[in-house]
C-alpha cells in the first residue's frame, strides 16, 4: 500500500510564504463538502513558518522551518475524538470530518504540533488536508509543493517500506518522535534548528592572509567530536553540536603550525579571527 509523505528540507526553505498563500487561496471562502470547511480568512495558519536564528555576527543565519497538520499514524487527535470524528485514511491522510467534528474543541488541544485551529463561526476544528480533495481528483502533489520555488517542499507517495529506507538514507527527522504519534511529515536539515555551531576565521600570523584548507579537530575533553577545514575564505564551521552548555577545545593545524582555542557554548558561536 502506498501511503502520502511530505518531506521539508529547511535548508530550501527562504521564507516566502507561498505555500501559507496558497492554502489561504485554496480554502478561504471554499467548503469541500467530507474534506474541509471554508477557512477563515484570519487566525488560522494551516502551514506556519517558522524562524530560528543561530549565530553571531558576522557569521549569522536564519532558517526557516513551514510546519503543518503531521497527518501521523498514532494521531492524538483520532484518539480524542468523538463519533468519528477524525479519520485516518488508508493512503495515510488524516481528515478531520467538518461535519461529525462540530462542537469538538477538545481535538484542537489534543494536538501536541498545535497544527489544529478552532473555527469560532462554525465551532469546528481544522488543519491542512494535505490537498486530499485535489490528490482525489487525480493531482499529483498537494499545492504547497507545486508553489514553492526553491523545491523545498516535497511530496512522496511510496510504501512505508520505500519511506524507511529514503529516511536513513537522507537522515530525515520528524517532530518530537519521543511522542510516539509517528507523523508522516519529515524534516531534512533540521539540525539547523535545534542544534548549535562553532565558526571562526583562520588566517596566517605573519600576513594575516585568509589559510585556506586548515585542519580544524573539534574535542571534548579527549573525545572528538567533529574535524572540518577552512574555506578559501578561511572560514570553518563546526554544525550539528548539542544545545548545551559545554566546554570545547579546536585544534588549528597547517602543516608543522598547530594552535589551540577554547570555547565554551551557551549558543551558537563566531570565535572571530584566530591566527595559525
Amino acid at each position: 500500500m502506498k501511503k502520502w509523505n511530505l518531506i521539508v528540507d529547511v535548508e530550501k526553505c527562504e521564507n516566502c510564504y507561498n505555500c501559507f498563500v496558497a492554502t489561504k487561496d485554496e480554502h478561504v471562502g471554499n467548503d469541500f463538502p467530507g474534506y474541509a470547511a471554508p477557512q477563515p480568512e484570519h487566525g488560522h495558519e494551516w502551514i506556519r513558518l517558522n524562524t530560528f536564528e543561530r549565530g553571531e555576527m558576522p557569521m549569522a543565519e536564519a532558517n526557516f522551518m513551514p510546519t503543518m497538520c503531521n497527518h501521523c499514524d498514532e494521531p492524538a487527535c483520532m484518539k480524542l475524538a468523538q463519533n468519528g470524528a477524525v479519520q485516518k485514511r488508508p493512503d495515510g491522510i488524516v481528515i478531520i470530518d467538518p461535519v461529525r467534528s462540530k462542537g469538538q474543541r477538545a481535538i484542537v488541544d489534543a494536538c501536541p504540533y498545535g497544527a489544529i485551529f478552532w473555527n469560532e463561526e462554525l465551532e469546528i476544528p481544522q488543519a491542512w488536508i494535505f490537498d486530499a480533495h485535489l490528490l482525489d481528483q487525480g493531482w499529483t502533489k498537494p499545492r504547497a509543493e507545486q508553489v514553492c520555488p526553491t523545491g523545498a517542499i516535497s511530496s512522496a507517495k511510496i510504501s512505508d517500506e520505500d519511506m524507511a529506507e529514503r529516511v536513513a538514507q537522507e537522515n530525515l527527522r520528524v517532530l518530537k518522535p519521543e511522542l510516539g504519534t509517528k507523523p508522516r511529515i519529515y524534516y531534512k536539515n533540521l539540525h539547523l534548528t535545534d542544534s548549535l555551531f562553532v565558526g571562526g576565521t583562520v588566517v596566517d600570523s605573519k600576513t594575516d592572509d585568509c589559510v585556506e584548507g586548515a585542519e580544524i579537530r573539534l574535542l571534548k575533553g579527549e573525545a572528538e567530536i567533529a574535524t572540518t577545514r577552512s574555506d578559501c575564505f578561511g572560514e570553518f564551521r563546526v554544525d550539528g553540536l548539542p544545545p548545551d552548555d559545554a566546554a570545547y577545545r579546536l585544534e588549528l593545524s597547517q602543516g608543522d603550525r598547530v594552535t589551540t582555542h577554547e570555547c565554551r557554548t551557551s549558543g551558537s558561536l563566531y570565535l572571530g579571527i584566530i591566527r595559525l
